[in-house]
């Protein structure tokens, strides 16, 4: 972290001399326009993993098989959700360095380009829902619970075209520093999901009684709901109007639409990555036993609490530096660059605060059972030095979006994670470990040793990129 602060600050040491007064009015006044940017983006990430906590809440309380399809279900479509995310993100680096330029004509012009790849993953990405009953077979479930996750996947696939152009929507506004609709446009999705669910799942007030297909229908129904309230504000806000396109229907752009690609894809397949690797690590700690597998759990619910707020500052410092960028602002792109890393650390720190502090308090809001008491708490105190190192890694990873460089993060995510920490994990808790609960700890160690090694990297690479604005 001292490297990317060093980094950042750089530019800073060489003011005129501005005394500590001036540098901390200039600090608050971009800490303004980036909380501005960052607190809604959490309300809506919240919002969005909040639907999801919902689902296994009330399905569980219906039928166990029903709660294991939702559960086996969720993973099969939320790598399809995250790459459609991860790819549309370009639309917001690209739109913020326009923006920041002053080529309004090209920001008004984009829009239509976003939409166009927006439509086109959805048609990848619905029908491969619609068809997952294969995907699903290889699973080796019991009969009834794969056509259930069957069942549910297909409807939740009802709702990626509604998801696509939500994501291109919101990606163009965030470009231009505007996210708070989109919070309440994820909030409204989250709160309707709720009575869906009820009434789709149970059989509520007349509705047919479908269990997990019910909840598939009734998040894509909240899928469409938030897309429909975010268009409605897009195409009455009078402050958006200068920004949209005159015609909505233009043609294709092959130009743009490559550049959203080359850009967009390699966020798309990190993302499914990371999420790709907690989850075969989590599969592989499911064979050292319940204890293991449990604690593990806990650890990675904690990791997830402090994960967002992390992920939401990063993506918000990442519009502010693009602005910069643009506009050719050195001293602004330093300034988003501080403040963004400063305000991660401080989150990254009362993470670890609270983990080091109050573990016992933690884990009692999950369980009281003392093997898996005593094997979180190791793994807590792991997670605490995980997320620091995460801080680094989240800030430099965002900071390269920011520039448009997303295939050296994809490429360091892949060996770190996928060639070092995985098959080393495998080695020393499974092959080596004789498969016993201890080995979580191995896999943790590992895990920290992929992230440490990814922050190197990232911040290695953030270090030259910094240079030439001197």
């Amino acid at each position: 972290m001292r490297e990317l602060f060093d980094s950042a600050t750089a530019g800073l040491s060489n003011m005129n001399n501005a005394d500590s007064s001036r540098l901390t009015s200039q600090m608050l006044a971009e800490l303004r326009p980036l909380w501005r940017i960052a607190w809604p983006l959490l309300i809506a990430q919240t919002a969005q993993i909040g639907t999801g906590v919902v689902d296994t809440l009330m399905a569980g309380n219906y039928s166990d098989a029903d709660l294991a399809a939702i559960a086996v279900g969720f993973n099969i479509w939320l790598p399809l959700y995250l790459i459609i995310l991860g790819t549309l993100f370009a639309c917001s680096a690209i739109v913020a360095q326009d923006f920041g330029a002053g080529r309004i004509e090209r920001v008004r012009r984009f829009l239509p380009q976003g939409l166009w790849v927006a439509v086109a993953l959805s048609a990848v990405m619905t029908p491969l829902c619609l068809s997952s009953d294969m995907a699903i077979a290889l699973l080796g479930l019991p009969e009834e619970t794969a056509a259930k996750t069957s069942a549910y996947v297909s409807r939740v696939g009802l709702g990626f075209p509604a998801l696509g152009i939500f994501m291109a929507l919101r990606y163009h506004t965030q470009g231009l520093g505007i996210t708070a609709p989109f919070a309440f446009a994820s909030v409204v999705g989250f709160i309707a999901n709720v009575p869906l669910n009820y009434m789709l799942i149970f059989g509520a007030w007349g509705a047919p009684e479908l269990g997990a297909e019910g909840c598939g229908l009734a998040t894509a129904a909240s899928m469409w709901i938030s897309t429909l309230i975010i268009l409605l504000y897009v195409l009455t806000a009078r402050s958006l109007q200068p920004y949209l396109p005159t015609r909505w229907l233009e043609r294709p752009d092959w130009g743009r639409i490559s550049e959203i690609l080359v850009v967009g894809f390699p966020v798309g397949l990190t993302f499914f990555l990371e999420t790709g690797v907690f989850s075969v690590i989590t599969l592989l700690i499911a064979t050292l036993g319940d204890a293991a597998v449990a604690a593990h759990q806990i650890a990675i619910n904690v990791w997830d609490v402090f994960y967002i707020p992390m992920i939401s500052v990063g993506s918000a410092m990442a519009t502010r530096m693009g602005h910069a960028i643009g506009a050719r602002n050195a001293h602004g792109v330093r300034m988003a660059l501080w403040v963004g890393a400063a305000l991660s650390t401080l989150i990254g720190l009362l993470a670890m605060s609270l983990l080091l502090l109050f573990p016992d308090a933690i884990i009692g809001a999950y369980t009281q059972s003392e093997d898996i008491r005593e094997l979180a708490l190791r793994l807590l105190r792991l997670a605490a030095l995980f997320i620091m190192i995460d801080v680094v890694q989240i800030v430099g990873s965002f900071v390269l979006r920011a520039y448009k460089e997303t295939r050296f993060p994809f490429i360091v995510v892949t060996l770190s994670y996928w060639g070092l920490a995985l098959p080393l994990g495998y080695l020393l808790a499974i092959h080596w470990g004789n498969s016993s609960p201890e080995g979580t700890v191995d896999f943790w160690y590992t895990t920290i040793l992929g992230i440490a090694v990814a922050a190197a990297l990232i911040t290695w690479r953030v270090r030259r990129i910094l240079r030439s604005l001197d």
